[in-house]
């Protein structure tokens, strides 16, 4: 097992406190994204985003030289020494500009990457009265209509056109790629994700100062736009893609996070072993998972790795070769895994 410290980068928006508090590392705001058990370089840099283990060497190193002993056999069969997953704690100080993500076929033959960037958001801690995130057009948009409202800079009508749906802890939100969609201000929140850093900023004004180039990653709007779903989304299509967290006193156990069609990308559960059933510890099979602390204290076990107190705060990265664990104590942890390998 290994704790991680803090990775923050800085951003084109503001946050970071939410960070610092759950960390409990002080009123630093070092940035409003912490990139945790991160193989993946920021767009456009060498090395910022990169996670490093606590004896110093970079995981994406420790993992090239290793990868079974991290990833496990069948992992590695499927996908080599690619994790396929990045998981981060997003702060948003302030609402984040209407933007998107490629799919995959996009990023392959336009970007020249594998991945493209489905993601999901597990929210941790919500802060003032109307706590929102902003997901797909209420009505199908004319690739005309979109590009006009991006060249100048429309934000009224990006925005007005997008479903709000409001938020609280516990709340998971699965956003496929293509997605136009915002965080509002005030959400506190995990994100899993594809292992890149690829987003399209249909909002840019007052986010960045040239867009041509960083907002449209390279590529120029007439051809970055083709990569936004300009569907109209039913409330049906929505609904299969928000949870609500589990009622109060729902005991202990592992309930499931995130939708079905999540798994070709990422898996999260959110592990419970509270006070209500202090006995029951619940146990996984081994597997490369980071696990982040949502609340309370406990113990983790691993029937290779030893014994490891958490809190709230903390983030583990667990690796295949630690075997099986459980987890005992009045706590909550969220254990976010990679794609599950696909068997013949």
């Amino acid at each position: 097992m290994f704790v991680l410290g803090p990775n923050q980068l800085r951003r084109f928006y503001q946050g970071g406190a939410e960070i610092a508090g759950f960390r409990g590392t002080g009123g630093a705001q070092d940035g409003p994204e912490d990139w945790v058990a991160s193989t993946t370089v920021a767009f456009g840099e060498q090395q910022a985003g990169l996670s490093r283990l606590p004896d110093g060497r970079m995981l994406a190193d420790a993992i090239g030289q290793q990868p079974a002993w991290f990833l496990g056999p069948e992992h590695v069969a499927a996908y080599g020494t690619d994790t396929g997953l990045l998981v981060k704690l997003l702060d948003a100080g302030q609402r984040l500009p209407v933007h998107c993500h490629p799919d995959q076929r996009y990023s392959r033959a336009n970007l020249g990457g594998q991945h493209g960037k489905t993601e999901a958001w597990i929210v941790l801690r919500t802060s003032g009265p109307d706590t929102c995130v902003y997901l797909g057009f209420r009505e199908e948009i004319p690739a005309t209509v979109l590009a006009r409202w991006v060249a100048t800079q429309d934000v009224a009508a990006l925005v007005g056109a997008l479903h709000k749906v409001p938020v609280a802890p516990g709340h998971s939100v699965l956003v496929p790629a293509g997605t136009p969609h915002a965080i509002g201000p005030g959400v506190f929140l995990a994100e899993l994700q594809e292992p890149t850093d690829l987003s399209i900023l249909l909002e840019w004004r007052g986010f960045l100062d040239d867009a041509a180039d960083a907002g449209s990653l390279g590529l120029g709007y007439p051809r970055a736009l083709a990569a936004v779903d300009r569907a109209g989304w039913s409330p049906a299509r929505l609904a299969g893609l928000h949870r609500a967290p589990a009622p109060p006193g729902a005991g202990a156990g592992i309930t499931r996070l995130l939708p079905p069609a999540a798994d070709p990308f990422f898996q999260a559960e959110l592990l419970q072993a509270g006070p209500l059933r202090a006995g029951v510890e619940p146990g996984v099979p081994a597997g490369y998972a980071v696990w982040v602390v949502f609340s309370g204290t406990g113990t983790l076990v691993t029937e290779h790795g030893g014994t490891l107190p958490v809190r709230r705060g903390m983030t583990v990265l667990v690796p295949y070769a630690d075997g099986a664990a459980r987890l005992s104590g009045d706590v909550q942890v969220i254990r976010c895994l990679p794609p599950r390998p696909v068997t013949a």
